[in-house]
């Protein structure tokens, strides 16, 4: 009866679970022998307990790894642009030396204020961040925003007559369209 008891066992999926010869001839035996089916408990007792310890041993580490790439990503985020920053200060010590700077010469001023625009430019360049053509482009509004549009009849249609505002791409991506003016068809 018992091994029929095994025999009808069904797994989760609902199929039938076939025992091995080895569990017949152990149940057969531990029918008749109480200590024996106590010390095979014992063991699969032990066994479940070890099991159950491992998992909440991997548990564990699992939320430990999850804290500490959270943490790390996070310090990621955090710190992304000090490359950046960092090579930016010296366009920012120039803006102060030029805003520091005494006397009506407005020519040498302006020359300064020149290089540092140039300066930061080319730190922005390296870091793959690149104006967007604008003027006399056809019209992308995936990389022009248009705010105003001209009926002129000088330009053709659907063109770019005037950048208002200049935009930027961060190597492929446009991270600012430029706000242009647009000709429009009479």
């Amino acid at each position: 009866m018992e091994n029929d008891k095994l025999k009808e066992a069904t797994d989760i999926s609902g199929e039938a679970i076939e025992p091995d010869e080895l569990e017949v001839e152990n149940i057969s035996v531990l029918q008749n022998d109480p200590a024996e089916l106590q010390k095979l408990l014992d063991e699969q007792t032990k066994r479940a307990e070890n099991s159950y310890d491992r998992l909440l041993r991997l548990q564990a580490d699992f939320e430990n790894f999850r804290r500490r790439t959270r943490q790390e990503k996070d310090e990621f985020y955090k710190y992304a642009s000090e490359q950046l920053v960092v090579a930016l200060l010296p366009v920012l010590d120039n803006f102060d030396l030029a805003l520091a700077a005494e006397g009506d010469a407005n020519e040498g001023f302006k020359a300064g204020v020149q290089m540092i625009y140039r300066q930061l430019l080319d730190v922005l360049a390296a870091e793959g961040v690149a104006p967007i053509q604008a003027v006399d482009e056809p019209f992308d509004p995936a990389k022009h925003e248009a705010v105003a549009q001209d009926g002129s009849g000088r330009h053709p249609a659907n063109t770019v007559v005037e950048e208002l505002r200049r935009g930027y791409c961060l190597r492929d991506k446009v991270i600012r369209p430029s706000m242009v003016k647009v000709a429009v068809a009479l």
